[in-house]
C-alpha cells in the first residue's frame, strides 16, 4: 500500500510539474501583441515618424503622414528649435499619438541644438561649441550616466510643462542603447513617469536586419558579401529578452520587433525621380511586412517635405520626402488592408497594458 501511495504521489508531482513546464513554455511562445489583447498571429504595426520638432519641414511632413497617410504615431525632439510649434499645434488638430524622440546627439554640421538641462548641469553633453556631441561615440565617451539622466528627464518636462502628456518615449539615433548605463536610466525614467519605452524584446527579425544592414553594405563597398553567408549575430539581440521581460514586469508594454533604417533605401541606380525612389520604399516596406513575424512592431520612418531650406541642414532630404510619399500611397494603404495588417499607436498600447495585471 505505502509503495502505491508513493507512486501515486510521484505521479501526481510529475503532472504538476509537466503542467507548470507547459504553462510556463505557453507563457514564453506569447507574442506581446497576444498578452496585450490582440488576436494570435496577427500583425500589429506602429508607424512611427521620427524627428518632429526638428524642423518645420519636419514638421509638416509627420502631420501629412498622420493625417493622410498609414502612419499612426510620432516622437518630438525637444531641444530643437521647432518642438514647441509642433506640440502647440497638436492642441488645434485631431488628438495626435506624440512621444518624445530624446536627445542626445546634435549631428549635423551647420544646424545644431543644445541640452536643456544647462552646461552646468551636464557638462559632459556639451560639445566645444555648446551643443551635444555630433556622434553616439562621442557621448558614450564624454557624458556619464547621471548627466544622461539629467538631459533626458528635462527633456520629459518640457513637454509636460506645455501640457503635453507624451504617449512614449524613444532615442534619438539610438543613443541610449550605446552604452548599459544610458539605458537602465532610459527605462528608469519610464517606470518613473509611467510613459512606454520603445524597446524590442521578442522575436526582432527585423531588427536583426537593421542591425545587420550597415555590415552588409560595408561588405559590399568592399565586394567581400555573399548573399546567405553567415553574419555575426549583433550584440544587442542578446540582451534584449532580458530586458524586454524586465520592462514588461515594471507595468509597461514592449515591441515584439523593431525596423530602423528605411533611410538606407533607395533604387539601386545613378539616377531616379522623386516617384521612383517612392515606389521603391512602398515595396520595401511591403517585404519588410511580409517578412516581420506575428507580433507588436514598431517600423521607423523620417517623413519631410524636402525643399532648398531643408537642404541646407540635411542631404537627406530626398529620402525623408520619400518616406512621406510612402506613408501617404494609396498602394501601401490597400496593401495593409489586404493583409490583415492592424495598425496600432503608442495610446492604445499602454491603455492595452494596464488593463494586465502581469
Amino acid at each position: 500500500m505505502k509503495t502505491n501511495l508513493q507512486a501515486i504521489f510521484a505521479t501526481r508531482h510529475l503532472l504538476t510539474a509537466l503542467a507548470l513546464t507547459f504553462s510556463i513554455s505557453s507563457l514564453q511562445a506569447q507574442t506581446y501583441a497576444e498578452k496585450l489583447g490582440w488576436p494570435k498571429d496577427k500583425k500589429v504595426v506602429i508607424f512611427h515618424v521620427d524627428d518632429a520638432g526638428m524642423s518645420l519641414e519636419s514638421n509638416k511632413g509627420t502631420f501629412q503622414s498622420l493625417a493622410g497617410g498609414v502612419a499612426t504615431s510620432c516622437s518630438v525632439m525637444m531641444p530643437c528649435p521647432w518642438a514647441g510649434t509642433f506640440m502647440r499645434e497638436t492642441k488645434d488638430s485631431a488628438p495626435i499619438d506624440a512621444g518624445l524622440h530624446l536627445v542626445l546627439t546634435s549631428e549635423w554640421k551647420g544646424y545644431r541644438w543644445e541640452p536643456l538641462a544647462g552646461k552646468s548641469l551636464v557638462p559632459g553633453l556639451h560639445d566645444p561649441e555648446g551643443s551635444f556631441w555630433h556622434t553616439v561615440a562621442q557621448v558614450v565617451e564624454n557624458a556619464t550616466p547621471e548627466e544622461v539622466y539629467i538631459e533626458l528627464k528635462a527633456q520629459i518636462d518640457r513637454a509636460l510643462s506645455m501640457g503635453i502628456q507624451p504617449t512614449h518615449l524613444d532615442s534619438h539615433m539610438g543613443t541610449v542603447f550605446a552604452h548599459p548605463e544610458f539605458l537602465k536610466k532610459y527605462i528608469q525614467l519610464g517606470a518613473e513617469y509611467k510613459i512606454p519605452v520603445m524597446f524590442p524584446g521578442g522575436n526582432n527579425v527585423l531588427l536583426e536586419e537593421s542591425q545587420l544592414a550597415p555590415i552588409v553594405k560595408k561588405l559590399k563597398a568592399d565586394g567581400k558579401y555573399t548573399e546567405g553567408m553567415a553574419l555575426p549575430k549583433p550584440a544587442l539581440l542578446k540582451q534584449t529578452t532580458e530586458i524586454g521581460q524586465q520592462i514588461w514586469a515594471l507595468g509597461l508594454p514592449v515591441l515584439d520587433d523593431l525596423h530602423s533604417n528605411s533611410g538606407d533605401w533607395k533604387p539601386e541606380k545613378a539616377e531616379y525621380t522623386p516617384a521612383e525612389h517612392a515606389q521603391y520604399k512602398v515595396e520595401q516596406f511591403k517585404r519588410i511586412l511580409d517578412k516581420m513575424q506575428p507580433g507588436l512592431a514598431m517600423i521607423i520612418v523620417h517623413s519631410t517635405t524636402h525643399n532648398d531650406n531643408f537642404d541646407n541642414i540635411s542631404g537627406s532630404g530626398r529620402s525623408r520626402q520619400a518616406d512621406l510619399d510612402a506613408m501617404v500611397s494609396p498602394d501601401l494603404k490597400s496593401f495593409i488592408e489586404k493583409n490583415g495588417i492592424i495598425l496600432t499607436t503608442w495610446r492604445e498600447v499602454m491603455e492595452r497594458r494596464q488593463k494586465i495585471d502581469n
